[in-house]
């Protein structure tokens, strides 16, 4: 062979880290993960600690009313590539949402309506990309959800590499094939599947508490002494109403 006819080794595929698939995963019992759905984002994400809600730059673009709750089929994508994005379509199962590490990158989208369609006719149940979409206006005509950074005209190439259900990072939260996805108008969260059991009993005994302190407020009934305890305790100097700081 002509060393010089021969392309750099740099150029290859190499199977392995960064080039390759798991057609399988564990998911989470599918009646455990639909009572995530009765919960708001927000509610989910406190009782999270704040630490597992996505970048707010991923929004639904495909209308507020769209709302996920299911099992993470994960795909890593290289910036302006979505040759795995493609073989997702084969992985997922029906209810399944394909999220897509893409790098955030805005230089190309990683689907279109195409790819929306094919997924709609497989039953999946939507996709969050951290990165850029392509064809929205015949994408809203699906009525699929995406929620994503953004949308392009610049279409992607399609020869990898990437990977498929193996932990990625979307919207700056790692994300394993088989955490419970939940998106709303509000944001998006990830539940790590191990502690799902355990946080729907949490979030069901807050919803209780939760729901007559919102009517109380509605109500004028409400106090801020809360507030003050926390000040006094961190020895914060607070002037009384009507007095004036000395000059």
């Amino acid at each position: 062979m002509d060393s010089k006819a021969a392309k750099p080794i740099s150029a290859e595929m190499f199977p392995g880290p960064g080039f390759r698939v798991k057609a399988e995963f564990s998911r989470a019992d599918s009646d455990l993960m639909a009572q995530f759905a009765e919960f708001a984002t927000p509610d989910i994400s406190d009782m999270l600690n704040r630490l597992y809600a996505m970048d707010s730059g991923l929004s639904c673009l495909t209308g507020n009313h769209h709302r996920l709750c299911g099992p993470a089929c994960t795909v890593k994508v290289f910036p302006g590539d979505n040759l795995m994005v493609h073989k997702s379509l084969d992985v997922a199962m029906p209810g399944d949402i394909v999220v897509i590490d893409a790098h955030a990158s805005s230089m190309n989208a990683v689907l279109g309506d195409l790819v929306s369609t094919k997924a709609k006719h497989r039953g999946i149940a939507g996709f969050i990309v951290d990165g850029f979409i392509r064809d929205l206006p015949d994408i809203l005509e699906l009525d699929f959800p995406i929620f994503a950074r953004g949308t392009t005209s610049i279409g992607p190439l399609h020869r990898g590499p990437g990977e498929i259900n193996y932990p990625i990072c979307c919207g700056g939260i790692v994300v394993n094939p088989g955490d419970i996805i939940v998106a709303d108008g509000a944001g998006i969260v990830d539940i790590p599947q191990e502690i799902a059991f355990n946080l729907l009993n949490r979030l069901r005994n807050q919803k209780a508490s939760q729901a007559a302190y919102l009517a109380g407020v509605k109500r004028g009934d409400f106090s801020n002494a809360w507030v003050d305890r926390i000040l006094t305790q961190a020895g914060c100097d607070v002037t009384p109403t009507g007095e004036s700081v000395a000059a």
